[in-house]
């Protein structure tokens, strides 16, 4: 078969393939559409977990990264107030909102348990920065919003376990806060002899816990400070120096003057 005819050959075959074309995909949309609409989402689920990998997972980083400074700057806002008698105390419950609200938008379960671990922290840092113990119930109902943070980020923290260390240590310090240390001390047990979070930070944290946790039960009463000696007023200091009466008496000195005069002073022969 030469070349000339076996080129004419193909050219017809497309050409008859090109004819029949919008006939077949007539025949075909259906399947065609189902096939557009599979590599759209592929490519569009493709280009979203790239955008959320280099994109809005560094922005949630950045973000809870200044939000854990804004929490320590408030601090020492609010030391800085209590030298003038104010109470700023109020001020570490916006951080600890914003931390409770990126970690239910937070792009890892880590990243999450971790912002609700410092939304808590700082939730009870507000009661412990106040200058008045503040009514009993409003204490209860803080602590209680600590819990619920703590507890979540426990849910969150299944695969890391200083986060998972951490949030359960925190709930023992909120059942310290409330009063009930027998409940406190049986979380730090837990913590402290769980094979799987012996390498914490927390864990030591919660045998030194167990270790002191008898301190912390017993009321201090502080002495009065004794009260300081009452001074004399000291008056002003004259000094009365003897003069001799026979010596010659001078011109220049004003006569109403009146000098102390020692009467043991021998009189001089003329």
């Amino acid at each position: 078969m030469k070349a000339e005819h076996r080129h004419e050959l193909k050219t017809n075959e497309l050409v008859e393939w090109l004819t029949n074309l919008p006939q077949w995909a007539m025949e075909n949309r259906i399947t065609l559409i189902g096939a557009a609409v599979v590599i759209v989402v592929a490519a569009g689920l493709y280009f979203w977990k790239v955008y959320n990998k280099n994109v809005v997972a560094v922005q949630k980083r950045v973000q809870f990264t200044n939000l854990a400074s804004q929490v320590s700057f408030s601090k020492m806002q609010i030391l800085g107030a209590q030298a003038d008698g104010r109470d700023l105390s109020f001020i570490l419950l916006q951080p600890a909102e914003a931390l409770k609200n990126l970690a239910q938008n937070a792009t890892t379960n880590e990243m999450a348990a971790f912002a609700l671990i410092k939304s808590a922290e700082a939730i009870r840092a507000e009661l412990h920065y106040r200058l008045d113990a503040g009514i009993p119930q409003d204490l209860a109902a803080r602590i209680e919003q600590a819990k619920n943070s703590y507890t979540q980020a426990i849910e969150k923290a299944s695969s890391s376990p200083s986060l998972m260390a951490a949030a359960q240590f925190g709930l023992g310090l909120c059942e310290e806060e409330l009063g009930d240390f027998d409940k406190a001390a049986q979380i730090y047990r837990q913590v402290a002899e769980d094979p799987n979070l012996q390498a914490t930070v927390a864990s030591a944290a919660a045998k030194y816990r167990l270790e002191t946790m008898a301190d912390y039960k017993q009321k201090l009463s502080f002495r009065p400070a004794p009260q300081p000696a009452p001074v004399a007023p000291i008056g002003p200091l004259i000094q009365q120096l003897p003069i001799d009466t026979n010596l010659p008496v001078d011109t220049n000195r004003p006569a109403d003057i009146n000098l102390p005069v020692d009467v043991n002073l021998k009189p001089q022969s003329p």
